[in-house]
């Protein structure tokens, strides 16, 4: 009886020494931490070659007048042609573009002070094709008609084909990651879990560069027509896929 009366005392003593210099009496915290598992990541790379299945071509053309009325009429009466030549060739009205439309004026600087003398009109469209061989129409077309400006030729893939080259290169990278993690965690004695995590990067510019030639000198020196030369080409699409997996 005296001992618990002597351990209250001094439970009590010493409660009063800490409440009298400030503080309370000290009161012990457990803290629990818990440490993040790592994952186990792997990579796998699908490839799939694509060749492209649209082909974009600038036409445009540039006439000079005393005045912008009439230069207007000579660049909207060659575009007009142009576009009249595109419709039998079977081109939709959604598929041609105008890429740019200028107005501006010429001056002489002989004199001491420049004068304007006539105006200047370029008008430029984009075309695109669906039919490759219709692209080699237009280019004729084209020349028929005295348009000085035909060119940027290229080539990609519709959001359609873009789509579908990705999806199966897609497949392919994350056949390769499963088998490789399934391989590798067996060889390292690794109890594999769950996908939490899936990144991916994706490579490829659907857009090669073909060889375009309206006309040469001979050797001669007399011109020469020939025909376009257009090589769509083909491209790689590359998707690099990493799974993330939990481990036991």
């Amino acid at each position: 009886m005296a001992m618990i009366i002597v351990t209250v005392i001094t439970t009590f003593l010493v409660g009063m020494f800490f409440a009298k210099i400030g503080g309370g009496v000290p009161i012990n915290v457990t803290q629990t931490s818990t440490e993040k598992k790592s994952t186990f990541d792997v990579s796998g790379e699908g490839e799939v070659m694509v060749v492209p299945d649209e082909a974009k071509i600038n036409f445009g053309v540039e006439e000079t007048a005393l005045t912008v009325e009439v230069a207007q009429e000579r660049v909207d009466m060659k575009m007009k042609a142009l576009q009249d030549s595109l419709d039998k060739l079977g081109v939709k009205k959604e598929e041609i573009q105008t890429s740019s439309y200028n107005v501006y004026p010429d001056y002489d600087y002989s004199e001491r002070r420049s004068k304007v003398v006539g105006y200047r009109v370029s008008s430029r469209i984009e075309v695109k094709f669906k039919d490759f061989d219709k692209v080699n129409e237009a280019i004729s077309k084209a020349g028929e008609l005295s348009l000085d400006q035909v060119g940027q030729l290229n080539f990609g893939l519709s959001q359609e084909a873009e789509d579908k080259a990705l999806s199966e290169a897609r497949k392919k990278a994350v056949s390769k990651a499963k088998s490789k993690a399934k391989e590798l965690a067996q060889l390292a004695g690794v109890n594999l879990g769950k996908v939490v995590n899936v990144s991916e990067q994706v490579q490829g510019n659907y857009q090669p560069r073909p060889m375009l030639m309206m006309a040469e000198k001979a050797v001669g020196g007399d011109e020469q027509e020939l025909s376009p030369q257009i090589e769509p080409g083909s491209e790689k699409v590359i998707v690099t896929v990493t799974l993330s997996y939990t481990t036991d």
